[in-house]
């Protein structure tokens, strides 16, 4: 071999390793696209919408029988200039998303409800969307007092099985998380909109 194919095949490699760790928009994020807190009669309610693609790995343990779990984060602090700030509140739901080969349907499972879904792409619409939760009392908020909130989903690797956990921490296949998203809100809410 010549030392200019040697040089060029180098070069390409090279290439090839810098795409491949370059950043940029990452399949193995979960964004939060928009949220809100919303005053209803049963307390204060959290509406948000995600966006996130499973990737190959954990698409193909889905279809193999491994139920995947994402948890739905909240939180409310009430900034403090002269001291730690105060946590108000926080919440967290977890949604298991699983196939179930015999009816080829996928089902996804928040406590003691759950619905099927012919097609990948359905259920995970319906994961990605979150309406009504409640995640403060009615109460909760002081009239004339600023607030930050946070939201964020993530998958719960530490409900994958054992195996699949050790290969979470080496492989960036089996993880799906997000950024905490946050946005102000002036008690009492009434309708609050999510700032990028």
């Amino acid at each position: 071999m010549s030392g200019g194919t040697a040089l060029r095949r180098l070069l390409a490699g090279l290439v090839l390793a810098l795409a491949l760790c370059a950043p940029g928009a990452s399949a193995d994020e979960i964004e939060v696209r928009d949220a809100r807190l919303v005053a209803a009669d049963e307390g204060i309610l959290l509406d948000a919408d995600f966006a996130f693609e499973l990737t190959a790995r954990l698409e193909e343990a889905l279809d193999k029988g491994v139920p995947l779990y994402f948890v739905t984060e909240f939180e409310l602090v009430r900034p403090r200039w002269y001291w730690l700030d105060e946590r108000v509140a926080s919440a967290a739901r977890s949604t298991r998303l699983s196939f179930h080969a015999l009816t080829r349907t996928y089902r996804l499972t928040t406590g003691a409800l759950h619905q099927s879904f012919v097609t990948l792409d359905d259920a995970l619409r319906a994961l990605s969307t979150v309406r009504s939760w409640q995640v403060l009392a009615k109460d909760a908020l002081k009239p004339d007092t600023g607030y930050v909130a946070y939201v964020r989903m993530r998958l719960d690797t530490a409900q994958l099985p054992k195996p699949f956990q050790v290969s979470a921490l080496a492989n960036r296949d089996w993880t799906l998380g997000g950024q905490w998203r946050k946005w102000t809100v002036n008690g009492p809410v009434e309708q609050a909109e999510a700032q990028r």
